[in-house]
C-alpha cells in the first residue's frame, strides 16, 4: 500500500468514503470510527500516522466534529510537522497537531495573565548551569559530567510527579544514586535547584507541563475553556508517555472520552526519561467502552526483515509479564522480497567500521542514494569510529542529533537570499534555476565539492534546499519563490528538515521514527546490545527492544555486525548479543552467544566467528561468484560481456532521462543502472515479469510499468514520455 495521501483539488469537498477507500481492513476500522474511546497497537512500520490522520480527516469530512476542535499530540516537532502536512493533504488544515509541549506552552501563555497574573516566566533552555548553582550553594563539587546526569534525575523526578519532599523514598524503592549521590542528597539538591530557578524568575521545560496541569486542577474557568476549545484528542506514540503527560491529559480531556491512542509496547526504548506503557495497556481497563484496535500489516520492511524482527518480538512478549504480554504485535509483511538479513563478525571494533564503511562506499558508488542508508549504534562513543572509517571512504555522512539542520548557518544565510529574492521572483526561469542561482551567494555549486568533511556537509545542507524547490514543483505546479519560502518558514518552526544527502549515523534512541532503505546495526554483541549498565529483568528487555527498533528501521536491507575484540590485538572477549540466539535459525548459529557443541547443547561463552550460510549466485557467463549487488541483479560478472541488445538498453536509458528531467529528479530515483541493464537482459513483456525484477517495487511498476514495456517493445522513448504526459494532463 502506498504510503502517500489523497491529494484533493484545493477547494473541492473530500468524500468521506474516499478517505476509507485509501486504508488497509484494520486501518480502515480506526478511521470509521472517529468518535469515543479507541485504543490502537500499532506494529512497526503499520501505518499509524496514515491510520489516525485519516481518522480525523474522516471525522471531520463526515460531520462527526470540526477540525479546530481536534488536538493531535506527538512528541516530537518532526512527528507534529508530517501530521499537519498529511492532514492539510487530506482537507484538513485546521487540525492542531503539536507535541506536549508546545501545546502546553501556547496555553500557559494565553492563561497564565488571566490565572496567575502578569507576563509568563522565561523557559530555563538547560539545567545544568541551575543545577551547578544549586551545588554550589550546598558546598558539593561535580564535574561537567556528573552535572548532567544530575540534572537529567531531576528531570526524571519531575515527570514522575516526584517533588524533593517524596523524591527520596522512591528513589531509594528504585536504587536510583544518580552520579553516586544518595537519595537524601539528591532530594536536598532538588529542593535548592527549585529555589535557585525561583530566584532567577525562570521555569523549566517539566514546569511548563506542571504549571498548565496545575492551572486547569485549580481553574475551573481555565479548565472549561480549553475542554471547549479541543473536544477531540489524538495521542500517538501513547507507549512513550509519562506520569506527568498522562496527568494533563487527563485534565485536558476532564469527563469525556473521545480519545484515541496509538502506540507500541515494543517500541518501548526511553524508560530513563519516565516514559511507561503502563498507560497505553491500561487504557481499556480506565476506559471500558473502549474499542482496541490492532495495526499488524507492516508495509515498511520486507519479509525478511519483517520475520527477523519477529522473531525478536516474540522473545520479548514471552519474558513479559502483566498485560504487556498480550501487547506486542506480530508484523505480517507487506512488501516485497528482498535479501536476507545477514549477520558479520569481525576481529575488533576498528576492522567493524572500516569494514562496513567499505560496503557503504560500494552501495553509493552502484547508485543507491546515500541519505537511504544508516549506520546506527548503541553508544554514541562508537560513532567517532564510523565517522572516521567513512571519511577514509571518501562518503559523505550526517550525525543525527548534531546541529540542528535550520541553525546552521549556511541553511539561515540561505533561507535569508531566498526570502529577499522573492520580492522579484524570475517567473520566466524554472524555480530550480532560481534558487540555485540565489544561494550561488551562500556558496552552492552545481556541482558538489571534491573533499569531504565540514565542506562537503555545507554543500549538502544548501543542496537540500535546491532539492526541496523540485520536490515542491513536482507536488505543486507552478510554485514560485514566495511558496518556496512559505514551505521553509513552516518547517523551520516544526523542525521539519528536508532531507539531506548522506549517509546517517545516529544511535538507536535517535534512529526512532525513522528509516531508510538500506540500515547497518553495528556493535550486536553483549556489553553494547544489551549495554553493559542495563541491570534487572526490565532493563534488559528495553535493550532487546531497542534491538527491534534497529531492525525495523530498514526497509529493503539490513546488515548485523559484532567485532570479538574493541581494539586491534584485544583479547576477543566479547560474544554476539544473547538477543540474537532467537534468531539463528534466520542469521545461522554464528548468532548464537553460546555455540552449539556436537550433541546440540550449549557450550561456554568464547569467540566466534560469524558463520552466515549464503547460497552464491554465480555469473550466467562464466560461473564465477557474484559479489556485488549490481552484478547479482544483473546475473552476471563484470568480465562477461553483456547479453542484451545495446540499442534496447540505450532507449531505456533515454526514456530514463526524459523522465527525470520531466519530474527534476536525479535520474537513479527513476531506475538505476543495474536496473535497467537487468530490464535489458530480461527483456520482460508483461507487468508481471517485469516485477519479478529487482530494484521494481510496487510503486515504480505502477508509475512506470507501462512505460517502460512499450520501450522495451520497441517504441520510441520520446513518444512513450509524451503520451504518458499527456495521459496525466487529461486524467
Amino acid at each position: 500500500m502506498s504510503a502517500a495521501v489523497l491529494p484533493p483539488t484545493p477547494g473541492a469537498p473530500v468524500s468521506p468514503d474516499a478517505i476509507l477507500e485509501a486504508l488497509d481492513p484494520e486501518q480502515r476500522e480506526v478511521a470509521a470510527s472517529p468518535l469515543g474511546p479507541m485504543c490502537v497497537l500499532a506494529g512497526a512500520g503499520t501505518g499509524k500516522t496514515r491510520a489516525i490522520t485519516h481518522r480525523i480527516a474522516y471525522g471531520v469530512h463526515s460531520g462527526a466534529y470540526q477540525a479546530q476542535r481536534v488536538l493531535a499530540v506527538t512528541f516530537t516537532a518532526r512527528a507534529a510537522g508530517e501530521m499537519r502536512t498529511r492532514l492539510r493533504g487530506l482537507g484538513v488544515p485546521g487540525v492542531q497537531a503539536r507535541t506536549f509541549h508546545a501545546a502546553a506552552l501556547r496555553q500557559l501563555h494565553f492563561f497564565w495573565p488571566q490565572a496567575i497574573g502578569g507576563a509568563a516566566p522565561e523557559i530555563l533552555p538547560h539545567k545544568a548551569s541551575v543545577v551547578a548553582e544549586a551545588a554550589s550553594r550546598l558546598r558539593m563539587q561535580f564535574d561537567r559530567t556528573a552535572v548532567r546526569d544530575l540534572a537529567a534525575e531531576v528531570e526524571w523526578a519531575k515527570v514522575n510527579l516526584l517533588t524533593p519532599e517524596t523524591y527520596a523514598a522512591a528513589a531509594r524503592r528504585l536504587g536510583r544514586d544518580p552520579a553516586g549521590v544518595d537519595a537524601t542528597a539528591m532530594a536536598r539538591l532538588f529542593d535548592t535547584y527549585e529555589s535557585a530557578k525561583t530566584d532567577r524568575g525562570v521555569i523549566d521545560f517539566e514546569d511548563v507541563l506542571l504549571v498548565m496541569a496545575g492551572i486547569l486542577d485549580e481553574h475551573e474557568d481555565v479548565a472549561r475553556t480549553v475542554r471547549a476549545q479541543y473536544r477531540h484528542f489524538v495521542v500517538d506514540e501513547y507507549q512513550d508517555v509519562n506520569a506527568l503527560q498522562q496527568r494533563l491529559l487527563e485534565l485536558w480531556v476532564g469527563e469525556r472520552s473521545d480519545v484515541c491512542v496509538v502506540g507500541d509496547p515494543a517500541q518501548t526504548i526511553y524508560s530513563f526519561t519516565g516514559a511507561t506503557p503502563r498507560h497505553l495497556l491500561d487504557f481499556p481497563r480506565r476506559h471500558p467502552q473502549a474499542r482496541t484496535v490492532r495495526l499488524v500489516r507492516n508495509y515498511r520492511s520486507s519479509p525478511q526483515i519483517v520475520g527477523l524482527a519477529n522473531l525478536v518480538v516474540k522473545a520479548a512478549a514471552r519474558a513479559a509479564t502483566g498485560p504487556s504480554a498480550s501487547g506486542y504485535v506480530e508484523l505480517v509483511a507487506q512488501g516485497e522480497a528482498g535479501p536476507r538479513p545477514q549477520l558479520t563478525a569481525h576481529a575488533d571494533a576498528p576492522a567493524e567500521s572500516a569494514a562496513v564503511a567499505a560496503q557503504v562506499a560500494r552501495l553509493v558508488a552502484e547508485g543507491h542514494p546515500a541519505s537511504e542508508i544508516a549506520v546506527l549504534f548503541r553508544t554514541n562513543a562508537q560513532s567517532e569510529g564510523l565517522e572516521a572509517a567513512l571519511a577514509d571512504a571518501g562518503v559523505p555522512y550526517l550525525v543525527r542529533g548534531g546541529e540542528r539542520f535550520f541553525s546552521r548557518s549556511e541553511v539561515r544565510q540561505a533561507v535569508l537570499l531566498l526570502r529577499g529574492a522573492a520580492r522579484s521572483d524570475d517567473l520566466d526561469r524554472p524555480l530550480v534555476d532560481v534558487v540555485g542561482d540565489v544561494i550561488g551567494g551562500a556558496g552552492w555549486t552545481p556541482q558538489p565539492p571534491s573533499s569531504g568533511g565540514a565542506v562537503r556537509e555545507r554543500w549538502e545542507s544548501l543542496q537540500a534546499l535546491v532539492q526541496l524547490a523540485a520536490d515542491l514543483v513536482a507536488t505543486t505546479p507552478g510554485a514560485r519563490l514566495p511558496d518556496l519560502v512559505r514551505e521553509l518558514e513552516e518547517r523551520a518552526s516544526a523542525q521539519h528538515a528536508p532531507v539531506v544527502e548522506g549517509v546517517t549515523l545516529a544511535s538507536l534512541h535517535a534512529a526512532k521514527g525513522l528509516e531508510w532503505d538500506t540500515v547497518f546495526l553495528v556493535g550486536c554483541s553483549d556489553g553494547l546490545i544489551p549495554i553493559t549498565m542495563a541491570e534487572g529483568a526490565e532493563a534488559i528487555e528495553e535493550e532487546r527492544r531497542l534491538l527491534y527498533v534497529g531492525m525495523t528501521r530498514a526497509r529493503r536491507a539490513l546488515h548485523l555486525s559484532w567485532s570479538a575484540s574493541r581494539t586491534p590485538g584485544g583479547r576477543a572477549s566479547r560474544r554476539p548479543s544473547r538477543f540474537l540466539d532467537a534468531t539463528a535459525s534466520v542469521l545461522g548459529d554464528g548468532a548464537r552467544s553460546q555455540p552449539k557443541r556436537a550433541g546440540g547443547r550449549s557450550g561456554g561463552r568464547g569467540r566466534q566467528e560469524a558463520v552466515v550460510p549464503k547460497a552464491p549466485v554465480r555469473c550466467r557467463g562464466c560461473g564465477t561468484d557474484l559479489v556485488s549487488a549490481a552484478q547479482r541483479k544483473t546475473g552476471r560478472c563484470d568480465d562477461c560481456p553483456p547479453t542484451y541488445d545495446e540499442a534496447v538498453f540505450e532507449a531505456l536509458r533515454t526514456w530514463r532521462r526524459l523522465v527525470a528531467q520531466a519530474a527534476a529528479v536525479p535520474a537513479y530515483v527513476v531506475f538505476t543502472d543495474a536496473t535497467l541493464t537487468a530490464m535489458a537482459e530480461a527483456a520482460p513483456t508483461s507487468l508481471p515479469e517485469l516485477s519479478r525484477i529487482v530494484g521494481v517495487g510496487a510503486v515504480k511498476l505502477d508509475t512506470y510499468g507501462a512505460s517502460v514495456l512499450q520501450v522495451l517493445g520497441g517504441a520510441a522513448p520520446e513518444e512513450v514520455v509524451e503520451n504518458a504526459s499527456a495521459a496525466t494532463g487529461s486524467a
